[in-house]
C-alpha cells in the first residue's frame, strides 16, 4: 500500500505533539493566559482545543455510533467548539495533562483500528490515515499559534510535508466556503522542506524541464518557495506578501489569498506585517 504506514504517521504525530508540549511545559501561570493569533483564544485554549479533538477522534474510532449521535445533535458548530474548550480543565498544567491523556487514547484507538475503516467526523468521513494526518496538521497549526504568543517558534521539520500535502489537496476548500467556483486551471507547487528536499505537487510545466531560456514560453500557474511559509499562508496565519514564496499566475495568486487547509467557515484574513 502506498504512502506512510499508520505507525509512521502516529510517530510523526507524537513527535509533533512533543514539540508543542515542550513549549508549554513549566510555563508560569500568566503565560497560559496570553492571547494568540486565533482571537480570543489564549495559550491555554489552544492546548485545550488540541486535547479535546484528540479525544473526539478517539471516540469516533472506538465508538462511532455514539460519536455520530453526538455530532448529529449539534446545531451550532462554532458554539460547540467553544463549549468543548470550556469542558477541559481550566488551569494550564491540568489542560496539558488532559491533552496527554487524550493523545494516548487517540493513539491506542488508532492502533486497534482496521486501516481500511472509514471514520465519521464533523465533516465528510475519512480514512484512518487521513485522520492521523489531520491531527498532525492541527497540532502544528495550533502549536504555531502557541509559539508565536510565547515569542518562540516551532522548529520546522520535514513533518511539514503532511501539512503541505493537506493544504494542496484542500485547494478547493477556500473557494467552496466562499461560494466561489473552483478554477479548473492546475497549479504546480514546488516547496523546499527543512531538510533541503524539494517536494512537488502537480505536473511540472514544460519550462521546468529545460525551456527556462525561452522568453516566449510561459511557466504557467505555479507556487515555489519555503514549505513552512506555504503552510503558514494556508492556515491563514501569514499573508503571502510577507513571505518569499514566488507566485506565478492569477489563479495561483488567488489561491494564496483565499486558500485554507482546514474545514469550516472562511478563515480570518491575515494582516500584512
Amino acid at each position: 500500500m502506498s504512502g506512510p504506514s499508520v505507525e509512521d504517521l502516529l510517530a510523526d504525530l507524537d513527535d509533533e505533539r512533543a514539540a508543542v508540549m515542550a513549549l508549554v511545559r513549566g510555563l508560569p501561570p500568566a503565560s497560559w493566559t496570553l492571547p494568540t493569533r486565533a482571537e480570543p483564544w489564549t495559550v491555554r485554549d489552544q492546548i485545550a482545543h488540541l486535547g479535546w479533538f484528540d479525544a473526539a477522534f478517539a471516540r469516533a474510532i472506538s465508538t462511532p455510533a455514539e460519536f455520530e449521535a453526538e455530532r448529529d445533535a449539534i446545531t451550532d458548530l462554532e458554539g460547540f467548539v467553544d463549549a468543548a474548550n470550556a469542558a477541559v480543565p481550566e488551569a494550564g498544567p491540568a489542560a496539558l495533562a488532559w491533552w496527554q491523556d487524550a493523545a494516548r487514547a487517540f493513539d491506542a484507538a488508532a492502533r486497534a483500528c482496521d486501516p481500511s475503516t472509514r471514520l465519521p467526523w464533523y465533516g465528510p468521513p475519512m480514512s484512518l490515515r487521513s485522520a492521523i494526518t489531520s491531527r498532525i496538521m492541527e497540532t502544528w497549526a495550533h502549536g504555531s499559534d502557541v509559539a508565536d504568543a510565547l515569542g518562540s517558534r516551532l522548529p520546522p521539520t520535514d513533518r511539514l510535508r503532511h501539512v503541505a500535502d493537506i493544504a494542496v489537496r484542500a485547494r478547493a476548500q477556500g473557494y467552496r466556503v466562499r461560494g466561489l467556483e473552483v478554477p479548473a486551471t492546475p497549479v504546480r507547487v514546488e516547496l523546499a522542506g527543512p531538510s533541503g528536499e524539494v517536494w512537488g505537487w502537480g505536473e511540472p510545466h514544460v519550462s521546468d524541464l529545460g525551456r527556462r531560456d525561452d522568453p516566449n514560453h510561459s511557466r504557467g500557474e505555479a507556487i515555489t518557495g519555503d514549505a513552512e511559509e506555504f503552510c503558514l499562508v494556508l492556515i491563514r496565519r501569514r499573508h503571502v506578501d510577507d513571505t518569499g514564496l514566488v507566485v506565478t499566475g492569477d489563479v495561483a495568486r488567488e489561491w494564496m489569498e483565499i486558500g485554507q487547509a482546514f474545514a469550516g467557515t472562511p478563515g480570518k484574513d491575515p494582516v500584512r506585517a
